[in-house]
């Protein structure tokens, strides 16, 4: 009889929120205990692997350590343990459901059997239920059990559909992510924080901080706006809003036949009907529209194509026209039943907000009811062999047209949006050539959209995706030639990490920034601070302070101070820093919970803080630490060193290589290097805190000022700062709830 395993524990599940000592993005990690399979790698479970690999065939793509495609499946074959298999089996898990993850490892702690495993997790909630089903497929594979791997999958999926971002927000955050733009989600849905503190813009989904109130307001009015757009000369359909079918039929007549009937301020093309010649379809479109809007209008009709412009800051970056979607009859089948072969097949329909188009159900959409009716059919309805069946005239914008709009359609779908006041905008255009002037046949802008759509565009039917994440990150950050790499959305930002003087460092340095005009945020070991105000006395030098600091709109510079726990257990607040500050390596003792054993550990724990340096920005480290000088190679930016004794070869090799910097005491004064120029700041002794000339650890004193200089603070002034500043805290206020207002 086969033997049958307990299942793997897991002991402790960690969320490491930003760069940590894994990697620079967030992570799962997973503190696991394989127990008896410590001694039963891969390939000494009977069956085990054959198992894994039919249920998730896909495994052969992940390269693993072996650098090429099967490399895990070779580890599997010659065995490996079960916790780097875990890790593995939930990797796979969540590229099944559309949230690919290519980072994970899994390392072997001091103790036998105990693992840590990790894996890249975009969104805790997401990462946990992933692990939850990768847990419980390991275990079914192992004990020979059955596993229904498609209902593990479709759970992943779900939580990666509630969790995750919708895709018109996804696209603008990857667009600033790839210029350097670090973003933070400010709820479960898509309101979004681009940048940090003064310099963040934020988003929900394709409407800005840029985008008001009263725009959106106009915009869903759809008679205020063709009001306002036609006394500025854009071309719009006529209309008039009525109350009740037998007025939609006289206001037709009013106007001309054929008429569209449609909400006053639907979306998405829900309750719209159009070429309406009938008074009974004018009626039933009445009533179709009626719930879908406050208010029912009725309008000419303008023959031609449905498009829709997305126009960004004044400038159309996208179009796509529509499609008249029909089916053909075969004399067998209903009309829903040729609906869901010829038209709910197609794989960009979906209910989930991914898809651009919707699936089509004739129960639940009274449009396309009438739509049938006004061609004497029904959904049960069975169609000759042949006949075309129009099923939906609008609502199916899918072909991209972006190359073939013609100037003045573009100007005046620009105009558009600007008059309502729109910096985001969709504009639906009717016309039968888009490369011609609306004004040349016939075409109208029907309506304006805040807060449009983007999947037509990124994902259209026929044609190229347009990059109008791109233009939307542009429009909130535009480019600026002489604006250093690394810079845009970002505010000066300061990291401290170590145990020796790293508060004062800390506080001095955030009061040097504030004396160069900036509103600086402070969190450390001493409190919360906000240009000088104390708004929490208790230790914030932690994750969810820092965090504070960099939504709040009023921050203009931020100095946060990490220790090797916060890094273990949050990650940095942070995704980059301007500079990076490492005192030392001291602590180890403490961090026992965290399997920190020697001190070669804390060397992997504090780099992290130097491997988030910017590149126009630099670490500052102290030299007469040999593990902490180790340090300066995985800097992407600039390196100062300092330390009392300046005769240290570090500090020499240093200032010879390509002019490095230096701050030492000399002579018993305190001394800024550049290669061989030396810069006198002030007598050692002079440098003193406040008006009761409070004296310093002169180690720290140094940091204090490498870490100004590398600010590109004036010599004089951190001079000044340094003697002007008052050790002692401020007093809290009797309340510090108001950090992250605007």
């Amino acid at each position: 009889m086969a033997t049958t395993f307990p299942d793997i524990q897991l002991l402790r599940i960690n969320y490491l929120r930003g760069p940590n000592i894994w990697t620079y993005r967030p992570v799962l990690e997973v503190w696991l205990d394989l127990g008896a399979l410590e001694d039963h790698p891969s390939n000494a479970l009977p069956g085990f692997n054959e198992r894994l690999t039919r249920w998730l065939p896909a495994l052969i793509e992940h390269h693993c350590g072996v650098g090429e495609r099967g490399g895990f499946l070779q580890r599997l074959e010659s065995g490996t343990w079960c916790g780097h298999v875990l890790e593995h089996i939930v990797i796979e898990l969540l590229n099944l459901s559309g949230m690919p993850t290519g980072f994970g490892q899994t390392r072997s702690t001091s103790q036998r059997g105990v693992y840590r495993m990790v894996f890249r997790a975009r969104d805790e909630r997401v990462a946990r239920v992933a692990l939850e089903q990768g847990h419980r497929l390991i275990m079914a594979a192992i004990n020979d059990q059955p596993f229904d791997v498609a209902a593990a999958v479709a759970r992943v999926r779900t939580e990666v559909d509630d969790q995750y971002l919708g895709p018109s927000t996804a696209c603008i955050v990857t667009a600033a992510t790839d210029r350097g733009i670090p973003h933070i989600r400010l709820n479960d849905g898509n309101l979004v924080q681009l940048g940090y503190g003064a310099s963040q813009r934020r988003i929900w989904t394709a409407e800005s901080e840029f985008t008001s109130a009263i725009a959106e307001g106009i915009a869903s009015d759809k008679d205020l706006t063709k009001s306002l757009l036609q006394s500025c000369g854009v071309p719009v359909p006529e209309g008039q809003i009525v109350n009740s079918p037998e007025e939609a039929w006289e206001a037709a007549q009013d106007i001309g036949l054929p008429v569209v009937v449609k909400p006053s301020d639907g979306n998405h093309g829900r309750g719209v009907t159009l070429d309406l010649r009938k008074k009974e379809d004018i009626e039933a479109a009445y009533h179709a529209a009626y719930p879908e809007g406050s208010d029912v209008i009725v309008e000419r009709f303008i023959p031609g194509d449905e498009h829709r412009l997305l126009v960004v800051g004044g400038r159309v970056v996208a179009a796509a026209r529509g499609e008249v979607v029909s089916i053909t009859g075969n004399g067998r089948s209903t009309v829903q039943e040729l609906i869901d072969a010829q038209l709910n097949s197609d794989p960009r329909r979906g209910y989930e907000e991914e898809y651009p188009l919707e699936l089509i159900e004739v129960a639940d959409n009274p449009a396309v009811q009438l739509e049938l009716k006004r061609q004497d059919l029904a959904a049960d309805s069975v169609p000759e062999a042949g006949r075309q069946v129009v099923v939906q005239r609008n609502g199916n914008v899918a072909v991209d047209c972006t190359d073939e709009v013609h100037p003045d359609v573009a100007y005046t779908a620009a105009l558009a949006a600007k008059v309502v006041g729109l910096d985001i905008a969709g504009i639906d255009l009717v016309a039968q050539d888009i490369a011609r002037p609306l004004q040349d046949q016939g075409g109208a802008i029907v309506e304006v959209n805040a807060g449009p759509g983007l999947l037509m565009h990124l994902k259209p039917a026929i044609g190229a995706p347009r990059p109008v994440g791109q233009a939307i990150a542009e429009h909130l950050f535009p480019a600026a030639d002489d604006a250093p790499e690394g810079t845009v959305g970002r505010i000066p930002l300061v990291g401290v990490a170590g145990t020796r003087g790293t508060a004062t460092i800390a506080r001095v340095v955030g009061w040097l920034m504030h004396l160069g005009g900036r509103h600086t945020g402070l969190a450390c070991r001493e409190g919360l601070f906000l240009d000088r105000r104390c708004v929490d006395t208790t230790d914030s030098a932690h994750w969810e302070a820092a965090h504070r600091l960099l939504m709040n709109q009023m921050v203009q510079a931020a100095v946060i101070e990490n220790d090797a726990r916060t890094i273990l257990r949050d990650g940095l607040a942070y995704d980059r820093c301007q500079v990076g500050v490492v005192t030392d390596m001291d602590g180890k003792d403490a961090l026992a919970e965290f399997d920190v054993q020697d001190q070669d550990q804390m060397y992997k724990v504090l780099r992290t803080q130097v491997d988030v340096v910017l590149p126009g920005g630099a670490a500052v480290l102290n030299a007469a630490e040999p593990q902490v000088l180790e340090l300066a190679p995985l800097s992407d930016g600039a390196v100062v060193l300092y330390a009392q004794d300046g005769t240290l070869p570090a500090i020499a090799e240093h200032r010879a290589q390509d002019g490095g910097r230096a701050v030492f005491v000399k002579n018993g004064r305190v001394v800024l290097a550049t290669g061989s120029a030396e810069h006198v700041l002030a007598p050692l002794a002079d440098l003193t805190f406040g008006r009761h000339a409070v004296q310093t650890d002169p180690d720290t004193l140094l940091a204090i000022v490498a870490t100004a200089w590398a600010l590109d603070v004036a010599p004089d002034l951190i001079g000044a700062g340094i003697k002007t500043f008052e050790p002692e805290p401020p007093c809290p206020p009797a309340h510090a709830t108001a950090l992250t207002g605007a």
